[in-house]
């Protein structure tokens, strides 16, 4: 576990600096790659919560850690002139990117917590915490995302 999260430290650091897309469709590419990510991790997490799967508290850490190293990167693919193309995204995101952006914190700032809630193994603690992060998602997705 130590060592992926070393590496999705890595890749963080890299990704803060490697936000300079040849175009538009770089950026959506992007960010859809780390949602799509980010919602493996979540879907295989909510399964263990709904006895779909095992729970298996070691893996669903993992996935917690997984989901808030995941968190910050999909912001930085929302660049100007990505509202236009083969996109979910609505653009009112651009219209209203304060709040966007505050969501988007929000939804770290979630994310955050269910990985240090996870790493203490207490099930109802960490459904909670799965829930404020799913809150989190719906959130943007019911404000900001086509159906």
């Amino acid at each position: 576990m130590k060592k992926t999260l070393l590496c999705l430290s890595a890749l963080l650091a890299f990704s803060a600096t490697a936000n300079n897309f040849e175009n538009t469709d770089d950026a959506i590419h992007y960010r859809e790659s780390a949602f799509g990510l980010i919602a493996y991790q979540f879907g295989d997490m909510g399964a263990m919560l709904k006895g779909k799967k095992e729970f298996n508290a070691e893996i669903f850490a993992q996935r917690a850690a997984n989901v808030a190293a995941l968190s910050k990167l999909p912001a930085e693919g929302f660049i100007d002139g990505s509202d236009k193309g083969n996109t979910e995204a609505l653009p009112k995101i651009w219209e209203n990117k304060a709040d966007f952006d505050s969501r988007m914190t929000e939804f770290q700032k979630n994310a955050a917590k269910l990985a240090e809630v996870a790493q203490g193994g207490d099930k109802d603690a960490i459904k909670a915490a799965f829930m404020n992060t799913g809150k989190s998602c719906k959130g943007c997705h019911d404000n900001y995302k086509k159906d």
